[in-house]
C-alpha cells in the first residue's frame, strides 16, 4: 500500500470511529449582562451611507447609548443600530458605545476611520453557496437575515448576509424562472423569477442592522453558467450599488475563456477595471476577489482595490488526505501572512460546519458535518488566528448549540477582529504538528498549538519562539479561563486533529 493510500485508508477509519463521539460544548455561555463585542476601528468613506449594528449579547431588552457619534449618524437606542451617512471629512472619530439593561451595563470604544479604506477587521457573515448552491430565493435570504438575529451570531459581529451564484438569469434554461432576457433595455444585469425586488430584499436585511452581498464573474457566465458581467462592469456595478448591496465576489470561472493569457497583468485586469469601478460609487462595497491564488493575488490584491482575496481553491473541493480538507488550504494561506493587514485579507474560503452540502454533489440534501468536534475547534482557531474573513456557509435554518458555540466565541472572535491586524505566523509545521503565533494590540500574544496526527499529544512551544520574555499570564480562550501562568515554555496536552488556543499576557 502507497502512503497516499494508507493516508487515506487511515483518514476514512479515523471518521468512522470518530463521527459519532460526543460534541463538547466548551464556550460558556454569554451571561445576562450586557457585553459589547466587536471591532474596535470601523472603515467608512466620506460622506456615504453608513450602517452597523452593535454587536452586543445580554437580557433583552437592552438600552444603547453613544458618546461623541457624528452628527450624520443616528443611534437607534432600542436596537443599537447606527445608521445615516459617514462624516463628509476624512478623520478618526472616537465613539464610546454603552449598553445597558435589568443585569448591569458595559460600555466599549469605537473608532469610526473616515477614510480610503474599508474592512478595517476581516469581514463576517454568511454565504450561501455550500448548503444552497442553485436553489436560492429573495425569501431564503430573508430568512437568513433573520436566523442571524434570532441565534445571536449578529451579537458576535457577523453582519453580513451574502447571496453567492445563481441569482441571475441562465441563458439557455428551460425553466421559467431562468430563462428571461438576462439585461434590462439599459443593459443592466436583471435577477432571474425568484428574486423579484432586490431593493425590498436588501431592506429587509437592512433593516436588522445587517448588510447584504451579492455576487458575479468578470467573464460572460458565472460559474454555474449564469449570466456574468463581461462588457457591462460598470452598469453592473453601479445597479449592484442602486438595489443597496455592501459586498462583492467577483468569482473568475468564464473570465478564462477571454483572459488573453495567464501572465500577472491578463489576470490582474478584471479586478483592476471592477475596483476602480467600486472606488467611484457613492455606496461603500466591501470587494472580494474570488480567483483561488492565481498569479499570487496576495501580493496585489489590494492595488487593484480588493479588500480580500481567496488564495486557495474551493475548500468545499479539497480532497480529504490524513487530515480533513480544511487544513490543506488554511495550513496554504498560512505562508502569506506578509500581505495581510488592514483593508486587505487573505481568504481561504467558508467555514464549512453544522449542516453542509455536498460540493461534488449540488443537488444532495444538506447533511451533518463529518468533522469532529476537535477538528471543527481547529478549523474556526485557525481561520480567526489567520485574520481570514469568517464567513459560515452551513445551514441557517439548522444550527445547533454545538455549531453556534465555535462560531460564537468572543474571545476567539476577537483574536480575528483585533485592531493591530495582523496575520498570524506559522511559527513551524511537521507532520504531526503546527504552531501558530499572532501579537495582538494590547501587546498580547494569541497562540495556537495544533495536533496533526492520530493520536493525542503533547505540544510545547517556547516563549522566545513566540518573541516572548519573562512570566507570563495563561488564557484558554475557547473555555474562556485562565490557566495561570508560564515562564521559559508554554506545552498542552492536544487531542487528535485538535487545538489549543490561548493567549498570553505579560505579568508586569
Amino acid at each position: 500500500m502507497t502512503c497516499r493510500l494508507a493516508a487515506c485508508f487511515a483518514a476514512a477509519f479515523a471518521a468512522a470511529c470518530y463521527g459519532a463521539e460526543p460534541k463538547p460544548i466548551l464556550t460558556p455561555k454569554p451571561g445576562p449582562e450586557p457585553k459589547i463585542n466587536g471591532p474596535t476601528r470601523y472603515g467608512a468613506r466620506p460622506g456615504r451611507p453608513f450602517l452597523y449594528r452593535i454587536p452586543c449579547t445580554g437580557e433583552r431588552p437592552v438600552e444603547f447609548a453613544a458618546e461623541k457619534l457624528p452628527a450624520t449618524l443616528r443611534l437607534d437606542a432600542k436596537t443599537g443600530i447606527i445608521a445615516g451617512k459617514a462624516p463628509g471629512s476624512k478623520g478618526e472619530y472616537g465613539v464610546t458605545l454603552r449598553a445597558k439593561n435589568a443585569r448591569g451595563a458595559a460600555e466599549r470604544k469605537l473608532t469610526i476611520v473616515v477614510g480610503d479604506t474599508l474592512a478595517l477587521t476581516p469581514p463576517m457573515g454568511w454565504n450561501h453557496w455550500y448548503t444552497h448552491y442553485h436553489r436560492v430565493t429573495d425569501k431564503l435570504f430573508r430568512e437568513a437575515a433573520d436566523a442571524m438575529v434570532a441565534s445571536g451570531m449578529a451579537d458576535f459581529g457577523y453582519q453580513y448576509v451574502s447571496i453567492d451564484d445563481c441569482w441571475m438569469m441562465r441563458p439557455g434554461s428551460d425553466d421559467p424562472m431562468l430563462n428571461g432576457a438576462p439585461r434590462d433595455p439599459d443593459g443592466a444585469i436583471r435577477p432571474n423569477g425568484h428574486f423579484p425586488d432586490m431593493n425590498a430584499l436588501t431592506a429587509y436585511i437592512h433593516a436588522k442592522g445587517l448588510k447584504a452581498g451579492i455576487y458575479t464573474s468578470p467573464g460572460p457566465l458565472t460559474c454555474a453558467r449564469y449570466a456574468g458581467s463581461y462588457q457591462h462592469e460598470e452598469k453592473d456595478a453601479r445597479k449592484f450599488a442602486e438595489w443597496g448591496f455592501d459586498f462583492l465576489k467577483y468569482d473568475w470561472c468564464s473570465y478564462r475563456e477571454v483572459a488573453g493569457g495567464e501572465t500577472v497583468e491578463a489576470r490582474k485586469k478584471p479586478y483592476d477595471l471592477m475596483g476602480g469601478i467600486l472606488k467611484r460609487l457613492d455606496r461603500d462595497i466591501v470587494f472580494n476577489l474570488c480567483q483561488y491564488g492565481m498569479s499570487d493575488v496576495w501580493k496585489w490584491g489590494a492595488e487593484v482595490g480588493g479588500h480580500c482575496w481567496r488564495t486557495t481553491g474551493d475548500v468545499g473541493l479539497i480532497k480529504d488526505s490524513a487530515l480533513p480538507g480544511f487544513y490543506s488550504g488554511g495550513l496554504s494561506n498560512a505562508r502569506h501572512d506578509a500581505y495581510a493587514g488592514p483593508g486587505a485579507w487573505n481568504d481561504p474560503d467558508y467555514i464549512l460546519i453544522g449542516v453542509i452540502g455536498n460540493a461534488r454533489r449540488i443537488d444532495a440534501e444538506p447533511q451533518p458535518t463529518r468533522l469532529t468536534a476537535d477538528e471543527q475547534y481547529s478549523y474556526m482557531s485557525m481561520w480567526s488566528l489567520m485574520a481570514s474573513p469568517l464567513f459560515f456557509s452551513g445551514d441557517m435554518g439548522r444550527l445547533d448549540d454545538f455549531t453556534l458555540n465555535v462560531l460564537c466565541n468572543a474571545e476567539v472572535i476577537e483574536v480575528n477582529q483585533d485592531a493591530l491586524a495582523k496575520q498570524a505566523k506559522l511559527l513551524r509545521q511537521t507532520e504531526s504538528e503546527a504552531v501558530f503565533a499572532k501579537p495582538m494590540e494590547d501587546g498580547s500574544v494569541a497562540v495556537g498549538l495544533f495536533n496533526l496526527g492520530e493520536s493525542g499529544r503533547r505540544i510545547t512551544v517556547s516563549l522566545s519562539e513566540l518573541g516572548l520574555s519573562g512570566r507570563q499570564r495563561l488564557r484558554d480562550l475557547w473555555r474562556q479561563k485562565d490557566l495561570g501562568g508560564a515562564e521559559g515554555t508554554y506545552a498542552a496536552e492536544v487531542p487528535r486533529h485538535g487545538v489549543a488556543l490561548v493567549r498570553l499576557f505579560a505579568v508586569k
